[in-house]
């Protein structure tokens, strides 16, 4: 039977950035250690256009940007730190070209359509979030962004699957009506849920069912949200599933979706492999699944991205990643 995601039972795999400035490096590392779904890493350290949204704005398709005082804008002409954003995507790329060959699979992550909008502002100054017309064509440039970019690194890399990750932190906020206006003194209308699906949507589908997740370390979740959006996978930091949560955590494994567990923290702390095996079978028994089902359902990762951490602090959450998830194989 074939499995139902893009990667295989007792995963583990990184959030998105790490620490430095060097992506071959970076690279290295991650092949090496993150070997049954590495991932392509983000190294924000490197300035403005290495920052999680510099990275979305380099893939949006015919929707140039510029990066003012006030940040990230829509404008009529790319700016110069587009410019810079698009090197440093280019320059990733060509490293995993020379490094990746032979991966059966890699996951690529961008910055969302709703933390794009909450994080966007228009010539105006107003965030793109209060423009509905803007939020559609943002939403539509970053969909075709994603299929070229996933595209590309098929291209690049013969018969590698891509699994595509949508980091949406402000998608609580969102939701809420609490994005703050540019100005400070108030806040963004909130965007109703059912307005919401479709954009996440049309982004998820750049790639095909089985390889399309969605991560939010940020309280006030909407599960619903994101799995009519057609998110196979939700990753989120396991500190902030409450007890009221259980039932939709419960509904996504049920429903056949995947968990994505944040596990351990994103900067430097202390690590003890027994405590996260124990904080990962409490949630399941919880849930009230069967520990043989742990390894299909869950994937860890650390709670959210690393670009803060030591780099001896990121390669002991590797191995503390891998020996927790290869711990689940052994129940199943």
């Amino acid at each position: 039977m074939a499995e139902p995601f893009g990667w295989p039972p007792g995963a583990f795999t990184g959030i998105g950035s790490l620490p430095g400035t060097d992506p071959a490096e970076a690279i290295r590392l991650v092949l090496g250690e993150v070997t049954e779904l590495p991932y392509l890493p983000e190294l924000p350290a490197r300035g403005v256009g290495a920052d999680m949204i510099g990275r979305a704005a380099a893939a949006l398709v015919d929707l140039p940007v510029e990066y003012l005082v006030h940040g990230w804008t829509l404008a009529s002409h790319p700016g110069r730190d587009l410019g810079r954003a698009k090197d440093h995507l280019e320059r990733d790329l060509d490293q995993l070209t020379e490094l990746g060959q032979g991966l059966p699979r890699l996951k690529l992550q961008l910055a969302g359509p709703l933390t794009m909008a909450a994080s966007l502002e228009l010539p105006n100054l107003h965030k793109v979030l209060t423009d509905r017309g803007a939020m559609r064509d943002l939403a539509g440039s970053l969909a075709e962004g994603a299929r070229q970019l996933v595209a590309q690194v098929e291209l690049r890399l013969p018969g590698c699957a891509v699994v595509l990750q949508l980091d949406e932190p402000a998608l609580p906020a969102v939701l809420s009506g609490r994005v703050p206006t540019p100005s400070g003194y108030g806040t963004v209308r909130a965007l109703p849920g059912p307005q919401a699906v479709p954009l996440l949507a049309q982004v998820l589908d750049a790639v095909p069912p089985g390889r399309r997740v969605v991560h939010c370390c940020a309280p006030g979740l909407d599960w619903s949200v994101l799995r009519e959006a057609g998110a196979d996978a939700i990753s989120i930091d396991a500190s902030l599933i409450t007890d009221g949560q259980l039932d939709a955590v419960g509904e996504l494994v049920d429903g056949g979706g995947s968990l994505w567990l944040g596990v351990v923290p994103g900067t430097d702390a202390e690590l003890d492999q027994a405590s996260v095996r124990q904080q990962v079978r409490t949630l399941w028994r919880k849930l009230g699944f069967e520990p043989s089902e742990l390894a299909r359902s869950v994937v860890l990762t650390p709670a959210c991205g690393l670009a803060g951490a030591s780099s001896g602090y990121v390669r002991r959450s590797m191995a503390v990643l891998r020996d927790a998830s290869r711990a689940s194989l052994d129940e199943a």
